[in-house]
């Protein structure tokens, strides 16, 4: 989205750098927004002074698009061996096609295993408060034929006392150079509980989300969002007008609760912190 976005601000006659600098302070935590810019601005470099900039900029822009639906696809290969025959799998907010340029991260971790002849059955969180889970993950699992069943964000632990799941799998905004992972807020809720039964936890992202540069996870920084998203469904109030919110858009992971991490070059695992560079 950040590559078509300058493009399109080249196309409308917009400087490159203004462009660059809306599209940045849009998600501050998702490091692969900045790499996306910075391989459109290398593009735009590239280029030079010649004459049509926007269309060489709209070339890039599909180039990455193309590319990342190829990375996903083989996050989906390395990832799908990972889950049992038959699983269960908790996912929380939305890691698919959707989220990507198609197919997803950890979204196409399952899509692989039921490519590959694994009928996994899917739980999703609700991922309140924007419900990305309810609004996003259900409705292209669905449609994609996969078994998917919607959960309230508070019903995983109950489930997984039951038996009931036998894997985890989220994407990630950013990855930490030690492993921690900064994922949509509750995330890292599920990850304690998945400890706490004994059931894997897998993280599903591509390189460019791993950020080498920030050692752990303390230094990533958090978006905070609006209030609305908290107070409201909808256009319907359900709280108290003027009352105090808190509405962080992400928490972080800790590492040592990642069973692995799955990327288009291979998985890693612990110690993270010589494993996620060597993908590199």
């Amino acid at each position: 989205t950040a590559a078509f976005g300058v493009a399109l601000g080249a196309r409308r006659g917009r400087p490159l750098a203004e462009v660059v600098r809306a599209l940045g302070a849009t998600r501050p935590t998702a490091v692969n927004l900045f790499w996306a810019l910075d391989r459109m601005q290398r593009a735009a470099a590239a280029h030079g002074d010649a004459p049509g900039l926007s269309d060489a900029l709209e070339r890039e822009a599909v180039a990455l698009w193309h590319d990342d639906i190829a990375r996903c696809r083989r996050i989906g290969a390395h990832g799908s061996p990972l889950l049992p025959q038959g699983a269960t799998v908790l996912t929380h907010c939305n890691a698919g096609a959707l989220a990507t340029g198609g197919y997803g991260t950890a979204l196409g971790v399952i899509r692989g295993a039921v490519e590959r002849g694994n009928p996994v059955k899917v739980l999703a969180d609700e991922t309140r408060p924007f419900l990305q889970g309810a609004r996003l993950t259900a409705f292209e699992l669905e449609r994609s034929g996969i078994d998917v069943t919607l959960i309230c964000d508070n019903m995983a632990g109950a489930l997984m006392q039951k038996g009931r799941i036998q894997a985890v799998i989220v994407g990630a905004d950013r990855i930490a150079r030690n492993g921690d992972t900064a994922n949509k807020i509750g995330t890292y809720t599920v990850a304690v509980l998945a400890r706490a039964h004994g059931i894997p936890f897998y993280v599903a992202a591509p390189l460019s989300t791993i950020d080498l540069g920030t050692r752990d996870g303390t230094h990533i920084p958090i978006e905070q969002r609006s209030a609305r998203e908290v107070t409201h469904v909808g256009a319907v109030q359900v709280a108290p007008t003027g009352i105090r919110v808190e509405n962080p858009a992400f928490d972080v992971t800790p590492a040592e609760l990642v069973s692995a991490i799955i990327t288009e070059a291979g998985v890693a695992r612990a110690p993270f912190g010589e494993t996620l560079p060597a993908l590199f």
